[in-house]
């Protein structure tokens, strides 16, 4: 049974992540990934684009995969819809990411499951934003 991390927990990671990489990232700035991941990278962060039909977004350049990222990546961020989170968590186990984060409406339990037997930390269906603003500080 997933079990949200505590607010001390999502904190921490907060305070950790330096690369995010953004599964799901559109380059339409009205779309709510690209609203969310400008935010992010205007609090300090380095946002990687995960998206096989764009090739940049906010000045990164966009790769296909998880895998195909050459950084290590701190936190993975989903922007992609539930039934696609197990496939999407399978891929952050591959390349060795150890904390994922599903934005708000994107919910799992299996891919929970799937991360925790796999020593993954996951938070699903919150904004990374928002819990920033709580739990960090900052404006949008």
């Amino acid at each position: 049974m997933y079990q949200e991390p505590t607010r001390e927990q999502l904190k921490q990671w907060l305070e950790e992540a330096k690369i995010i990489a953004v599964v799901g990232l559109s380059d339409k700035p009205e779309r709510t990934s690209y609203m969310i991941a400008e935010t992010m990278q205007n609090r300090g962060y380095r946002t990687i684009p995960v998206n096989p039909m764009v090739e940049e977004v906010l000045g990164e350049t966009s790769y296909p995969t998880i895998d195909d990222v050459p950084e290590k990546i701190d936190l993975v961020n989903v922007f992609r819809r539930s039934e696609e989170l197990y496939s999407v968590v399978e891929a952050a186990i591959q390349a060795g990411c150890k904390r994922i984060w599903a934005q708000s409406g994107v919910y799992d339990e299996k891919a929970a499951e799937l991360a925790k037997q796999n020593g993954v930390e996951i938070v699903m269906d919150q904004c990374i934003a928002v819990a920033h603003t709580q739990l960090v500080g900052g404006q949008f």
